[in-house]
């Protein structure tokens, strides 16, 4: 890999690097992120009856085994960003890149083949492993954008990520026909595709002279990624109001099939259907509205904007009497996603360029910790207000939930902000 840090990009953006090579290195590693997401939205569909089949089709044991999987691969995530995050602040991010889609295809390939369950748990923990690497994308796009321009940058990072999931689980279901297994052998096409094209592709993005000359440790687990963003001032608030908009995005897969079936009888067509409509509306906010909003309002009025709308729709989908009403509500959730950009743009100015990757693995971390909360917090109080509170007659108690959280993330952000100002 010694030459990879020799290519014509590696050389962190100056004022004076020209804007064609930045555009450049952008687009490849938007590729790569909509490639990544498009393999792990291909095996949605399928991985439930994957299970389900190792199991003698008992669907109650297959929920059960299916909700480990996605706890362990949440936990992977977690324990593995910040990894992946520091080791690209060393080494540089194009190595990691590669070694995470080389390793991602050879997995789909070991999950297409599991002979049983235990094999198939295996593909999944290497999967939450080798899937870590978006927080490497994340810290490349600020090695390749100046200051001022990151929160369009980074909303098309979230655009490309919207794509692959958009399409991804449309691909998969589809192929799903054919047989459980299929996706997955197209899964491990996406990734080593995804692979041959950065290797021969993709440039370095960080320069030798901005790398950090030692793995730090402390810096490459989760508790030291956690405590990272606890040493840079003004990091921490902009750190916690993240969290609170990660925490509110997990009621989305965990609740959202459960409650449109159970309150308004939504078909699973249907359901796939809201969800491809979900997911064109945030790709067309974050692909086209983040850079004109970012120039007409700043990123600090749109990170409580963005905030406060995603508010308004959470608490339209938990409120609406019908599913016309709930479908009001993916316009205002999908605006939403101009805070993620915006608090992306705020927090990478407070970090210099060696410390990208490890700020970018902070936040992954945060994510991961969202992931092993969300899910169980969401369905709990889902399970609840249909059950034993279900004289409260709020089935949407769980948007409703997360409509408080981004919220109260909102108030903090305004409130930090002022002070800063």
């Amino acid at each position: 890999m010694t030459q990879t840090t020799e290519q014509p990009f590696a050389a962190a953006p100056t004022d004076t690097t020209p804007t064609g090579p930045r555009q450049a290195a952008t687009i490849f590693i938007l590729i790569t992120v909509a490639l990544d997401m498009l393999a792990l939205g291909a095996i949605i569909p399928v991985l439930p009856g994957l299970i389900k089949s190792f199991l003698n089709n008992d669907t109650a044991s297959a929920s059960r085994i299916y909700g480990l999987f996605g706890t362990t691969w949440a936990l992977m995530q977690f324990l593995f960003m910040p990894v992946l995050g520091s080791l690209s602040d060393r080494f540089g991010r194009r190595p990691i890149v590669l070694l995470s889609n080389l390793g991602l295809g050879l997995d789909y390939i070991l999950m297409a083949l599991a002979p049983n369950l235990s094999v198939l748990f295996i593909g999944r923990v290497i999967s939450g492993i080798t899937a870590a690497s978006f927080s490497v994308a994340s810290a490349y796009v600020a090695d390749v954008t100046p200051p001022a321009k990151r929160a369009a940058a980074f909303g098309m990072v979230g655009a490309a990520f919207g794509v692959g999931f958009m399409f991804g689980p449309a691909i998969g279901g589809l192929l799903g026909e054919l047989g459980p297994r299929v996706p997955f052998w197209v899964a491990a096409a996406f990734s080593l595709m995804n692979f041959v094209y950065g290797y021969f592709v993709l440039p370095e993005s960080l320069a030798p002279s901005n790398r950090t000359p030692a793995l730090k440790l402390r810096s490459a687990n989760p508790v030291g990624a956690l405590k990272f963003l606890t040493t840079v001032p003004g990091l921490l608030p902009l750190s916690f109001v993240n969290f609170l908009s990660f925490l509110a995005h997990e009621v989305l897969p965990s609740t959202t099939v459960l409650y449109t079936t159970f309150r308004y009888g939504l078909s699973p067509g249907a359901v796939g259907l809201f969800l491809f409509a979900v997911g064109a509306a945030s790709f067309l906010v974050q692909a086209v509205l983040i850079k004109p909003l970012v120039t007409a309002f700043g990123e600090e009025r749109l990170l409580i904007g963005g905030l406060l709308s995603g508010a308004a729709g959470f608490a339209m989908y938990g409120l609406a009497p019908d599913k016309w009403w709930f479908l009001i509500g993916i316009p205002l959730v999908a605006l939403w996603g101009t805070a993620g950009a915006a608090v992306q743009a705020l927090m990478t100015r407070k970090v210099g360029p060696t410390q990208q990757g490890q700020l970018q693995g902070s936040l992954a971390s945060l994510r991961g910790v969202s992931g092993l909360i969300g899910p169980g917090l969401f369905t709990l109080t889902f399970a609840q207000f249909i059950g034993d509170w279900s004289f409260a007659g709020l089935p949407g108690a769980p948007f409703l939930l997360a409509a408080a959280l981004l919220g109260f993330g909102a108030m903090l952000a305004a409130g930090n902000l002022r002070r800063v100002g």
